[in-house]
């Protein structure tokens, strides 16, 4: 299972009207645009249609924080929906009248929390990997299996509009093709090599 956080420009709440309860909205993912360096590796980008499947037949949930334990909403029942636009994943949710839902929806409308981060298997077949004119591997995520969307309270690298990788237990680090597993693997010799040439002249200097 993989993460992504996203540091959401257009999160919001809308305030209950009428029979309508309050919600939460907002972006838990974008379309091409690419991420910071993965894993100091490789950049990742989205593309749409990505997650049209998933939304049709997956179960998916709203946590808070990816708590378990704070559902905020459940798309097979209706208090989260989901779907694809033009610029990504849209997200609302109605959190419930409960002690957890409440705080959600203050901290959001506060601004305390303005991030989202998704959890997400990728399908079969559902990725491609290429390296472009600058030497930079690129991952093109194209089928997905969504498990759940989440506001987030601490980002693990915050961009603006661009999908996210935190670094943490639960994440594990994607299946790479052969030819990706080498090219990186050389990328960070070079690295390495430049970490070592570099402390050698510092400390030269410092002589």
């Amino acid at each position: 299972m993989e993460r992504r956080i996203l540091p959401i420009e257009s999160f919001e709440v809308r305030a209950a009207t009428g029979e309508t309860p309050a919600m939460i909205r907002g972006y838990a993912a974008v379309f091409n645009q690419l991420s910071v360096v993965l894993y100091r590796m490789f950049r990742e980008k989205i593309a749409p249609g990505a997650f049209s499947e998933t939304i049709a037949n997956d179960d998916i949930r709203s946590l808070w924080n990816h708590n378990a334990d704070m559902v905020l909403g459940r798309n097979r029942n209706g208090t989260l929906t989901l779907r694809e636009d033009g610029t990504g994943l849209f997200m609302e949710v109605f959190p419930p009248d409960t002690q957890a839902g409440r705080d959600a929806l203050i901290s959001v409308g506060r601004g305390d929390v303005s991030q989202q981060s998704m959890m997400f298997d990728v399908q079969p077949d559902g990725d491609e990997w290429y390296e472009d004119a600058e030497g930079q591997i690129i991952r093109t995520l194209k089928r997905l299996k969504l498990h759940e969307v989440s506001p987030v309270t601490f980002p693990a690298y915050p961009q603006t509009s661009a999908v996210t990788r935190g670094e943490d237990k639960f994440e594990e680090l994607p299946t790479l093709p052969r030819w990706v597993e080498k090219r990186l693997n050389q990328n960070g010799e070079l690295y390495r090599m430049g970490l070592r040439k570099r402390r050698l002249q510092l400390f030269g200097q410092i002589l």
